[in-house]
């Protein structure tokens, strides 16, 4: 049978979703708790790969699974025990029963991810924002963000050498608005932005080689309307430089079926 699940992870101290040879991933530490919990060795296939450091809120994954008894019988004890064999830095949310044939990764139709910035000093925004100490003008990145939406290339902002068969994608969101995210803080929403982006698929390093390059509009170093001819180049030398991924958060998929929790 096969199964959906939810969990919500803090990137720091991963290489990202995928197994790696160079160090730790999320991955293997799902693989690792639901080999333990249910007697077997257990795969289990992501919506997608985050990069190094990257966060998420509600990443999917699916895994197969013929031991019942447990996930059908008391699915929050299922719950219960795989958030005690993980790592404090990885949670499991829910799990779905889905058709056999169900793919976490392939079936997805958007993705979207949110990047933090914090634009003042903040000793309690660091850990999860973006420091950019400088007054930016949400308007002109938000017209500059507007010419993201479209199905095109995006190879401008791809990491090079990224193995993709294909740099196209089809952006349905990107939008800057103030924040006002966060419990305990020293600025004010003025001073907090989020920058929102939804698409079909992702490249690798694509949201932050694109926030970067709108925190350039922002600050008058680039024009919003260079953002197509950068588009038409296909140059990752083109675009503005990469921010860090411990700001950038998936926080959602979305799936042409409805997902259902067997809680």
């Amino acid at each position: 049978m096969r199964y959906f699940i939810s969990i919500s992870y803090r990137g720091a101290h991963y290489c990202g979703w995928q197994i790696q040879k160079n160090g730790p991933s999320i991955q293997e530490e799902m693989e690792r708790a639901l080999s333990i919990l249910l007697g077997c060795a257990t795969s289990v296939t992501g919506a997608g790969r985050t990069d190094a450091g990257v966060n998420a809120v509600n990443f999917i994954a699916h895994f197969d699974s013929c031991v019942e008894c447990l996930l059908t019988s008391d699915p929050m004890e299922f719950i219960y025990k795989m958030n005690a064999i993980l790592p404090p830095d990885i949670t499991v949310n829910n799990v779905y029963r889905v058709a056999d044939d169900a793919h976490a990764r392939f079936d997805a139709t958007s993705r979207t991810y949110q990047y933090f910035v914090h634009t003042v000093k903040d000793p309690f925004a660091a850990e999860f924002s973006y420091p950019f100490y400088r007054e930016v003008n949400l308007e002109l990145m938000n017209a500059a963000a507007g010419h993201l939406l479209i199905r095109g290339d995006f190879s401008s902002f791809e990491k090079l050498h990224g193995g993709n068969t294909s740099s196209v994608c089809t952006v349905t969101r990107a939008r800057w608005e103030r924040s006002l995210n966060g419990t305990m803080t020293t600025a004010g929403g003025d001073n907090r932005l989020v920058f929102t982006i939804s698409a079909n698929r992702f490249l690798r390093n694509m949201v932050r080689a694109i926030v970067g390059t709108l925190l350039e509009v922002g600050c008058g170093k680039r024009n919003p309307d260079s953002i197509p001819d950068l588009l038409e180049k296909k140059d990752r030398c083109s675009a503005g430089q990469s921010v860090p991924g411990n700001a950038l958060f998936l926080t959602g998929i979305e799936y042409p079926y409805k997902l259902m929790s067997i809680l």
